[in-house]
């Protein structure tokens, strides 16, 4: 791969008492075969031992890691305060409980030149991973296309998106607690004149059981693909209802 590192990546990770798993995520940063990156860290005000295991790797960042820690409206509101921060030509969000394949951020870089457009949504291929405290089981490598965006999103945690796009565009709408992240790609794709590129290596190891795994998310997705024209009225509450019960049933 090119050697140089003239971009300037922004990663951002959003935790709040993430000790089990912050460290894991940290090392993946920390350890990038490319190095011109600044960590920005938006902690939501953690009451377990984050913040320490933050200030016990910040200087090895050498002045590249950037921690703020506040009360937010959610983990959407703090990815937002990561975005306003960050001065990159890429940003990729590193969830507190993931990790980069050590040339993740390389490799997206590469991709990034050699298709280079203003606006442009990268992304790879994610490695879901079942967590416990002895190890991590990998359960699938999934990638799914932009082209069907609308049956099914992409994989978020291994995008890299150019700043353009976010100031073209906005950031994420927090009326959506779970899938406010989907809302963004599908009013991207929509508006047209963004390049999503898919990048065909593992970029990002994903450990399963987050918010929109669960039945708020799989709700809010339901009204998304119906307002984006890819279900009908009918279908859209067939889901609800169904999640509403399944949800009732497993109390």
């Amino acid at each position: 791969m090119d050697n140089q590192e003239d971009v300037l990546v922004s990663v951002i990770t959003v935790c709040y008492n993430s000790e089990m798993t912050m460290e894991d995520t940290i090392k993946s940063v920390l350890q990038q075969t490319y190095h011109n990156i600044e960590y920005i860290i938006i902690d939501g005000g953690s009451k377990d031992k984050t913040l320490d295991i933050l200030k016990q790797y910040e200087p090895a960042f050498r002045g590249r890691m950037k921690i703020t820690s506040e009360p937010d409206q959610g983990i959407y509101d703090a990815m937002n305060k990561g975005i306003r921060k960050a001065k990159g030509e890429l940003i990729g969000i590193l969830n507190s409980d993931d990790f980069y394949e050590p040339d993740a951020v390389e490799t997206m870089v590469h991709a990034y030149r050699e298709n280079k457009t203003d606006y442009m949504i990268l992304y790879g291929f994610q490695r879901n991973l079942r967590h416990s405290r002895l190890h991590d089981e990998e359960i699938s490598v999934v990638l799914f296309h932009h082209d069907y965006l609308k049956q099914q999103m992409i994989t978020h945690p291994t995008c890299f998106v150019s700043r353009q796009v976010y100031e073209k565009y906005g950031v994420f709408n927090t009326d959506y607690q779970s899938s406010a992240d989907y809302e963004f790609m599908l009013r991207v794709q929509a508006a047209g004149g963004v390049t999503f590129l898919p990048v065909y290596k593992i970029i990002t190891n994903f450990r399963m059981g987050g918010m929109s795994s669960g039945e708020k998310g799989y709700r809010e997705t339901a009204r998304l693909r119906y307002q984006y024209g890819a279900i009908s009225k009918m279908r859209m509450w067939k889901i609800i209802m169904k999640s509403k019960l399944y949800e009732w049933v497993h109390k």
